[in-house]
C-alpha cells in the first residue's frame, strides 16, 4: 500500500479517526509514522490532548503497520489494546511510531509509540493485537530491534 491509498482507507473505513485529519508521514515495512494536527476539539480541561483522540491514534496506526505487510486487508481489526499514558500532552499535534513486532498467520503484536510534536520523549506507550482475517499468504519476518543482519 501507498501513503495516499493508506490515507484514503484510514478516511473511508475509520472515519471516526479519519476525520481527525491524521496524515501519513512514512511507511514502511511494519512501520508507520502518523501525525494527528492539532485541533481545539481535541483539547480536555487542563489544556492537554484528550486520550480518546490518541488511543485513536494508536489503533490506527497499528492498523497500518499491520497492513504494509499484509496488504489491504480491511477486516483486520483490534482484538486488544493497552495505553499507557507517560506524561501530559501539551495542546500541539501528536505524532505515532508504530511497529509490528510480530506477525503470524492470524495475529499481529506490535507497539506504538505517541510524542507532541517537536519532542523526542513520548507521551504515551501503546501495544495492541490485531486479528488478520484469512489473506495469501505472508512471507515477511519482522521485529525491527535488530537492523544489521545476524
Amino acid at each position: 500500500m501507498t501513503k495516499e491509498e493508506l490515507e484514503d482507507l484510514i478516511r473511508e473505513g475509520v472515519p471516526l479517526v479519519g476525520n481527525f485529519g491524521v496524515v501519513v508521514e512514512s511507511l514502511g515495512a511494519g512501520t508507520i509514522r502518523l501525525r494527528l494536527p492539532y485541533k481545539d476539539d481535541f483539547v480536555r480541561p487542563g489544556g492537554t490532548v484528550t486520550g480518546p483522540a490518541m488511543f485513536g491514534l494508536a489503533d490506527v496506526a497499528l492498523y497500518g503497520a499491520v497492513l504494509s505487510l499484509i496488504g489491504r486487508v480491511e477486516l483486520a481489526v483490534t482484538t486488544s489494546m493497552t495505553i499507557n499514558f507517560l506524561r501530559r500532552p501539551p495542546p500541539v499535534a501528536i505524532i505515532a511510531e508504530a511497529r509490528v513486532l510480530k506477525l503470524g498467520k492470524r495475529l499481529a503484536y506490535g507497539e506504538i509509540l505517541l510524542f507532541s510534536e517537536g519532542d523526542p520523549e513520548p507521551v504515551a506507550h501503546v501495544t495492541g493485537t490485531y486479528s488478520i482475517p484469512p489473506h495469501d499468504p505472508v512471507s515477511v519476518a519482522v521485529s525491527h530491534y535488530r537492523t544489521e543482519e545476524a
